[in-house]
């Protein structure tokens, strides 16, 4: 039998590894810059163009190469931090796996330029999917150039699995924020384009958080520090009341690398138990200081999940720094013993069953034709008539009149729930879900024909961006306008909005385009969602009917009738059920019928 294992070309392994390493354009940024850092530097400039995928550019004053550590450090497993097993447990560089660059020069068209300060000429290395085209020495500053074009261009299949421009511009820029966050003492830099994005001096880290994020952080931050014999922390949580409604802008850095942990995030978010609006999430940087020896970061090939020998005290430390800080700052509420703050919850959780029964018949996934819909409410009014697909909203027209206040038999109930009588009991229509659904259903139609009609602003509103948000909706231009939404350009990471989605409550331009962003940024980095499905998901779930806000008879009524006529009437854009039906038979048990 003939032998059949081989190994594998140097170019075809690189690939494969390239498949860990590099993802995506923010994982070629990501691995640069920390070979930036790691080289000394004290400035380093990030140059991208299409989001990364035609062009990565980093430049840095760090110690630069010589010829030979050039070329090798085209090589695989070849790195200067590690000579011996033991030097895995004592790490605080960011790179020294030895992968990076090889993976990077194997799926892109690769150009290196580098010089040591003590040498008069550097090394130009030219490489194309692994393959060295040129080698020569060329004059250039101190420090290390190195261009990454046409990245998965030898890749097909790999580039079209890249999302659109902003959603990889913002994985771009999520990098680049950790990598600043880090090292507030090097200077960054970073261009998309023609556009100088972020300009970022060194300083401390209060400064680098309001450069990065803008001038209103001044008035949010809340200092960190808290220190054991094994553990020390520090950093900045934002206030309470500056709270937002979707995650991304939390930092966790152990010995100056970013880490992902559930874990930690909850020892924060418990810290700030009983501090937050609901669903709110608080902003943090906090820097977690240990020695090596007590963590393993070599448990996952991007190097931000790693591992603690005692994860317990560290949660411990944090939850204790963070409430000092919220302690120190006055954020902590002051008892009050005239009133007791939980009293409403307690009187909601009195214990009665929320459990609801309904007939098999009348489950929301088995109403899916036209005609259900239909029967549905005629059979409950003897008035009603069949109509047609496109008239199923007139069968609310012709509910009798009740002598109360409830008009056209809807009533609100909780300022949550909308009870309407239908054929066989009562239907409970979640006001905010079924809200959702209908401008979910509208805004992507509007994205697909791209033909969102504007209804001008009586009062033009400026709203002013950070730089990375601003450069988003600078990308998703086309799509915004798509919605209805109408801007303009208004100075320096500032439009000015002329207009909104027609339908939607005027006066909250500014809040709208906001809460747009910041909900396309929370959606992205929770789910992988086609750009256009995000943002009409965003856009639905910021510009809808809140539970607690009370509807008038007319609002209820459209909210109901144009439920129905969604394709998908059943849930929201996330899933949760828009409506239930209550039927008859259950009710008649509760009064022994």
């Amino acid at each position: 039998m003939p032998d059949v294992i081989q190994l594998l070309p140097d170019s075809i392994a690189n690939q494969i590894a390239a498949g860990e390493v590099v993802q995506r354009p923010a994982s070629a940024v990501k691995e640069l810059m920390e070979n930036s850092i790691d080289a000394g530097c004290t400035s380093v400039k990030l140059i991208v163009k299409d989001a990364g995928k035609t062009l990565i550019q980093v430049i840095d004053d760090g110690s630069g190469m010589s010829e030979t550590d050039a070329r090798m450090s085209l090589e695989r497993h070849a790195t200067s931090k590690i000579r011996k097993a033991e030097d895995l447990f004592s790490i605080r560089t960011m790179g020294f796996r030895g992968e990076a660059l090889a993976s990077i020069a194997a799926v892109s068209q690769f150009e290196m330029r580098t010089r040591p300060a003590d040498r008069e000429l550097g090394t130009l290395l030219v490489v194309e999917a692994s393959e060295v085209k040129r080698q020569e020495p060329v004059a250039c500053d101190k420090g290390t150039s190195i261009s990454v074009k046409n990245l998965f261009f030898n890749i097909p299949a790999r580039r079209n699995f890249l999302k659109s421009n902003p959603v990889e511009l913002k994985h771009v820029v999520d990098e680049f924020h950790r990598l600043a966050l880090s090292y507030p003492s090097v200077a960054f830099s970073m261009i998309q384009g023609d556009e100088l994005v972020y300009d970022l001096p060194a300083g401390k880290i209060s400064q680098r958080i309001v450069n990065l994020f803008g001038r209103s952080y001044q008035e949010q931050l809340a200092a960190c520090r808290e220190e054991t014999e094994r553990v020390r922390v520090t950093g900045y949580v934002g206030k309470p009341e500056f709270a937002r409604k979707t995650r991304g802008e939390q930092f966790l850095f152990v010995n100056n690398r970013f880490i992902r942990s559930n874990y930690l995030n909850h020892a924060v978010m418990n810290a700030f138990e009983g501090l937050l609006p609901e669903n709110s999430f608080p902003f943090y940087v906090l820097f977690i200081e240990i020695d090596p020896k007590h963590i393993d970061v070599n448990v996952h090939p991007t190097k931000t999940e790693i591992k603690f020998d005692d994860e317990r005290a560290v949660y411990a430390v944090i939850r204790s720094a963070v409430r000092q800080a919220l302690g120190t700052h006055s954020l902590a509420p002051s008892i009050d013993f005239k009133e007791d703050v939980n009293i409403l919850t307690k009187l909601g959780n009195s214990g009665h069953s929320k459990e609801v029964y309904f007939e098999e018949r009348f489950q929301p996934t088995a109403l899916r034709s036209s005609a259900d819909w239909q029967k549905l409410f005629e059979a409950g009014f003897p008035n009603s008539r069949l109509m047609g697909t496109d008239d199923k909203s007139k069968l609310f027209d012709e509910i009798p009149q009740v002598e109360t206040d409830l008009q056209v038999g809807f009533f609100q109930l909780f300022n949550q729930y909308i009870i309407q009588p239908v054929s066989r009991g009562l239907m409970i229509i979640d006001q905010q879900a079924a809200h959702e659904r209908i401008l979910y259903e509208r805004f992507i139609n509007k994205l697909h024909s791209r033909s969102g009609e504007s209804q001008q602003c009586l009062f033009p509103q400026a709203v002013t961006f950070s730089p990375a948000d601003y450069a988003l909706v600078s990308e998703m231009t086309p799509e915004i306008l798509a919605l209805g939404f109408l801007f303009e350009p208004f100075g320096k990471n500032t439009v000015q909005v002329l207009g909104i989605p027609a339908g939607l409550t005027p006066g909250r331009e500014k809040e709208l385009l906001e809460g747009l962003i910041e909900q396309f940024k929370g959606n992205q980095a929770e789910l992988a969602l086609p750009l256009n499905e995000n943002l009409a998901r965003s856009l639905a779930m910021r510009a809808s009917v809140k539970a607690g806000e009370k509807l008038e008879a007319d609002m209820m009524k459209s909210i109901a009738g144009q439920l129905f006529s969604c394709t998908a009437p059943n849930y929201n854009p996330e899933g949760r059920p828009t409506f239930f039906i209550l039927d008859l038979p259950k009710i008649q048990t509760y009064f022994n019928r």
